[in-house]
C-alpha cells in the first residue's frame, strides 16, 4: 500500500495576519442513509466515540469524528490508516439496510486557519456569520469560498480546520494566503 500524500504537500504560509497549512491526509468517509436509525447511531459512536450531531454540527475526540452534512448525509473522520478497517465495519453494519458509505480521502484537502484574526480571513471568503456568538465549537459549515464548495468548523484549540475538494486544493489556499495577507486585518471581531 503506498503511502497518502496531501493535495499540496504541505504547503505553510506564516508571513501574514494567521498561520495557514495544510493538514496532513485524513480519512473521510460518506456515509448516506436514515440518520435517525438505531445501527447507523450505534457504529459511529462505537466508531468514533462520539454521539452523531445534531443538523450543521460536528463532533470530535482526537482524530475521529462526525459531521452533519446534509439530511441524509454525514462526514466520518478518522486516522487515514484506519480507513479501510472503518470502511470494513461500517459495511457489515449496513449490510441488509439502505445505507451507504464511501471512502472520499482522496478526493479532498484540508487546510488548518489559526491565529487571532482566522474568524476574519475566513469571513472574507465566505458568506457565513462568524461572530463569536454565532459561529461556536461544534457548529460545521457547508458553504462556498469565494466560490468554491468548502466546510469549515471551529476546533477546540481555537483553530478552524476548512476542506475542499482536492482538484481545488491550489486555489484555496491561494485565496486563504491572500485573505490573509499582512495588514489586512479590519478589526472587525474581537481578538483576545
Amino acid at each position: 500500500m503506498s503511502e497518502p500524500v496531501s493535495a499540496l504537500k504541505n504547503p505553510r504560509y506564516d508571513a501574514g495576519i494567521v498561520v495557514i497549512s495544510e493538514v496532513a491526509p485524513m480519512g473521510m468517509i460518506a456515509i448516506r442513509g436514515d440518520l435517525d436509525a438505531p445501527y447507523l447511531r450505534k457504529v459511529t459512536k462505537k466508531l468514533t466515540g462520539v454521539e452523531r450531531p445534531e443538523r450543521g454540527q460536528c463532533r470530535f475526540a482526537g482524530d475521529a469524528g462526525v459531521a452533519w452534512m446534509s439530511p441524509d448525509e454525514l462526514l466520518l473522520f478518522c486516522p487515514h490508516v484506519q480507513v479501510s478497517e472503518v470502511l470494513a465495519r461500517l459495511h457489515a453494519a449496513f449490510e441488509d439496510t439502505h445505507t451507504t458509505a464511501m471512502d472520499v480521502s482522496g478526493a479532498r484537502a484540508a487546510f488548518r486557519v489559526e491565529g487571532p484574526h482566522a474568524r476574519e480571513v475566513l469571513a472574507k471568503l465566505a458568506p457565513v456569520d462568524l461572530a463569536p456568538d454565532q459561529l461556536t465549537l461544534g457548529m460545521f459549515r457547508r458553504t462556498r469560498m469565494g466560490q468554491v464548495p468548502a466546510a469549515f468548523w471551529l476546533r477546540d484549540d481555537g483553530a478552524f480546520e476548512v476542506i475542499c475538494f482536492r482538484s481545488v486544493a491550489q486555489y484555496m489556499f491561494d485565496q486563504l494566503c491572500v485573505a490573509a495577507q499582512p495588514g489586512s486585518a479590519v478589526g472587525h471581531f474581537q481578538t483576545a
